[in-house]
């Protein structure tokens, strides 16, 4: 396998850093838990989980009997997480022994178990925002073409280029850009920590076959990603991009949009 052409995420797992940001998180309706002094944990390299100080999360927020689980990192009490009449079974991990001390005293919640995490005051989607990692979305003069078994699904030349580190390019072109008599409305709905919640998902036909969830958009990113907005973008693992002329190969890496 050849080496990536973009930049890979460069924590270990293991690592373990202070959140500087604010942190909150609410369960049908009510704040659960709202810290100042949460850490990150790199339990693998790609992106880091919030650990949250025990005595930030609402004590009757917490239910369960704290049965004892043995972890790799250590030996936690496992909990239940409640606001109201909605439980989450085995939601909070309270780590009571560890390999590294800053972890004692600390929370692991599960990311699923709340309605939504908040950073200071905007939302966060799926997972906490890398610090190391950096998306940035820059308008482009290069000709920028995609196909798929010869079919063009799109061409531009004047794309906005997403560059996130450790995912591929991608390559966000205007609508009036691509041939949408080939793509079929699909109801996937996908998140992203640092572009937001995408506002629509097409499927690929060519011929008789249906290629799934191929190309996708963002009616509203996040401020950060505005230039994206309301553009289509395509999986270069699953389709041919071509650029200024040239047969980019295809990534191998999961898929992200």
């Amino acid at each position: 396998m050849t080496a990536p052409d973009y930049p890979q995420s460069i924590p270990e797992a293991g690592r373990i850093e202070p959140v500087p940001r604010r942190i909150r998180a609410t369960l049908a309706g009510r704040t659960v838990l709202d810290t100042v002094n949460a850490i990150y944990v790199w339990e693998w390299p790609h992106f880091p989980q919030y650990y949250i100080p025990v005595g930030d999360i609402s004590a009757d927020a917490l239910a369960g009997d704290g049965h004892e689980q043995r972890l790799s990192r250590g030996v936690t009490s496992v909990h239940d997480l409640r606001a109201g009449a909605l439980e989450r079974s085995r939601a909070v991990h309270v780590y009571t022994q560890a390999t590294d001390e800053r972890l004692v005293g600390m929370a692991r919640v599960d990311w699923d178990a709340l309605d939504a995490w908040y950073e200071e005051d905007e939302q966060v989607f799926v997972h906490p925002r890398d610090p190391y990692s950096r998306v940035d979305a820059l308008r482009s003069t290069r000709r920028v073409r995609v196909e798929l078994e010869g079919v063009v699904l799109a061409e531009s030349s004047s794309p906005v280029l997403v560059f996130e580190t450790g995912l591929p390019t991608r390559y966000y072109l205007n609508r009036t850009e691509v041939a949408f008599e080939h793509l079929v409305p699909s109801d996937t709905v996908t998140a992203c920590p640092y572009k937001g919640r995408t506002g629509a998902y097409w499927s690929v036909r060519v011929g008789e076959q249906l290629h799934p969830d191929l190309a996708w958009s963002y009616e509203f990113p996040t401020r950060e990603l505005a230039p994206i907005a309301d553009l289509v973008a395509f999986y270069n693992e699953k389709v041919d991009t071509i650029l200024d002329g040239v047969l980019m190969p295809r990534p191998h890496t999961h898929f992200s949009d």
